[in-house]
């Protein structure tokens, strides 16, 4: 029986590489990229361009092949700063259609304008990846729910993997918030057996 494969489009792949250049330094890239058999990215990164073509497979294969060069923590720790340098690529080329610059939104509330980008963004990944998010609201927390994640695609684990999705969303809070800090902690992960991977972000910024 064929499996099905999935996909983000060439333009989010070729801003997760921009994005462990910038973290990493293309020296220690190219050699991630030589370990996890994707030599061919070196220097020649995917267009910008909307194909879903960027396999679940890759994206999962160089976060785990930094945990193989780097150790766990430290490969984690990475993926983390990956992600936050993420958000950052992902709102100079996408900021416009999530509507985060209108005026009307930056006058709302924070806990009004954390919900409503949260939104935004998980709509963001579901009209242009194979990925699914949906975002929930228990006991004035959200909770970013990823089903079908990419980023510990076909891995199992006995912690939870999905860091750079944490570093994704902290950067996107302190964006948010003009510079406060947020609990963001990864609480479930279907590398560990759970039924998806769940993300709980404390809506009231750190003291």
């Amino acid at each position: 029986m064929t499996q099905i494969a999935f996909h983000y489009p060439n333009h989010m792949g070729r801003i997760l590489l921009q994005s462990m250049e910038e973290v990493m330094g293309p020296g220690h890239l190219k050699d991630v990229l030589a370990l996890a058999n994707c030599k061919q990215l070196a220097g020649n990164y995917p267009p910008a361009n909307f194909d879903r073509e960027f396999s679940f497979e890759t994206i999962s294969g160089l976060l785990s092949t930094l945990e193989q060069a780097y150790g766990s923590r430290g490969g984690r720790g990475l993926a983390q700063r990956v992600g936050r340098a993420c958000f950052k690529y992902g709102l100079r080329d996408f900021g416009d259609s999530l509507g985060l610059a209108e005026p009307a939104f930056r006058l709302l509330p924070l806990r009004p304008k954390l919900r409503t980008a949260g939104r935004a963004l998980a709509d963001l990944f579901n009209r242009h990846t194979d990925q699914r998010v949906r975002l929930d609201e228990a006991d004035g927390n959200l909770f970013w729910q990823i089903e079908r994640c990419p980023l510990c695609w076909g891995r199992h684990a006995e912690e939870a993997v999905c860091r750079l999705a944490v570093g994704l969303l902290q950067e996107s809070l302190y964006w948010l918030s003009s510079g406060k800090m947020f609990d963001v902690k990864e609480i479930q992960c279907a590398a560990r057996g759970d039924p998806a991977c769940v993300i709980e972000i404390h809506s009231a910024p750190l003291d």
